[in-house]
């Protein structure tokens, strides 16, 4: 439990550094960085129902995405900036990180797993945008 809480305050500060460093709006950090906790959260939850990382990776992308759009909704303001508030804890850093890292120490085998595990969550990821953006699509088709 306790390390679950460092991981979420970990994505809440990753969000608020990120909105930081692209220059957001001040009034949408803090918005933005909580569509990462929340996404983290999810992520986190899934893992322990699931344990398929994919499948956790996919339903915390589309809740994030769907969370952006709200936030946007609400705040009238594009909702790139609180999608990508929401993604940031979800980016596989770290696999693509042993990936490279393995590459660079000549391990081909483990290289091929970290990198096959980065493309899963990429896949996730855009998976998740691709699915709540169809959605609201259809959805605005209607009206």
């Amino acid at each position: 439990m306790k390390e679950s809480v460092v991981q979420l305050i970990m994505a809440l500060i990753g969000g608020v550094g990120f909105g930081l460093l692209f220059g957001m709006h001040p009034r949408h950090l803090l918005p933005s960085a909580l569509g990462g906790v929340l996404a983290w959260g999810i992520y986190l939850g899934m893992m322990k129902l699931t344990e398929i990382e994919f499948l956790a990776c996919l339903v915390a992308a589309c809740v994030a995405v769907f969370y952006a759009e709200m936030q946007a909704r609400l705040r009238k303001t594009p909702a790139t900036q609180f999608v990508m508030g929401g993604i940031v804890p979800l980016v596989p850093g770290g696999s693509l990180y042993r990936a490279m890292s393995c590459v660079v120490r000549g391990e081909m085998e483990a290289a091929r797993q970290y990198g096959s595990t980065t493309l899963l969550y990429a896949l996730a990821i855009a998976g998740g945008i691709s699915i709540v953006l169809a959605l609201r699509e259809l959805q605005t088709k209607k009206q």
